[in-house]
């Protein structure tokens, strides 16, 4: 199974650093949105979609990348995210319009990351020190069961 892993990580690195965590531990290629050809897509099978979230959502540079992808047959995806709450929730949206382009959404990841933006900045951000060894090690496991199952 041919796997990319697209992200855009743009205040701390937190999920550049679990999109390569994933990458690594599945052999996956990585690429930031900005840099990505659509038209390399149909050269994978599974496609993972990543970004912090910001007001509640994925960084404007998946929301447009996603906007112009074609429908696409046979493609698998996953969701994965960081945020200073680490949750899962801020996934369902993209899970919503990646089915649009005939995806087949496999699994959804989120784990906490050092948070400095908008409001949180004002107190010095939250979930300092994340995303630490333990979310590493689930982004892995996840990741796996993913080409695995």
């Amino acid at each position: 199974m041919k796997v990319l892993i697209i992200y855009s990580s743009i205040h701390h690195g937190n999920t550049e650093k679990v999109a390569r965590i994933m990458a690594t531990s599945i052999n996956a290629d990585i690429i930031e949105t900005k840099n990505l050809k659509i038209d390399i897509l149909d050269e994978y099978d599974l496609i993972g979609f990543g970004s912090g979230i910001y007001h509640g959502k994925f960084h404007k540079n998946i929301l447009n990348l996603i906007d112009k992808l074609p429908r696409l047959n046979n493609k698998k995806a996953f969701i994965f995210s960081t945020s200073g709450l680490g949750k899962t929730k801020y996934n369902v949206p993209i899970v919503k319009e990646l089915k649009k382009h005939n995806f087949e959404i496999i699994g959804s990841f989120a784990c906490k990351g050092y948070d400095t933006f908008g409001f949180w900045g004002l107190f010095g951000g939250i979930a300092k020190g994340r995303p630490n060894d333990k979310d590493f090690q689930n982004a892995k496991n996840f990741a796996e069961r993913l080409v695995s199952s």
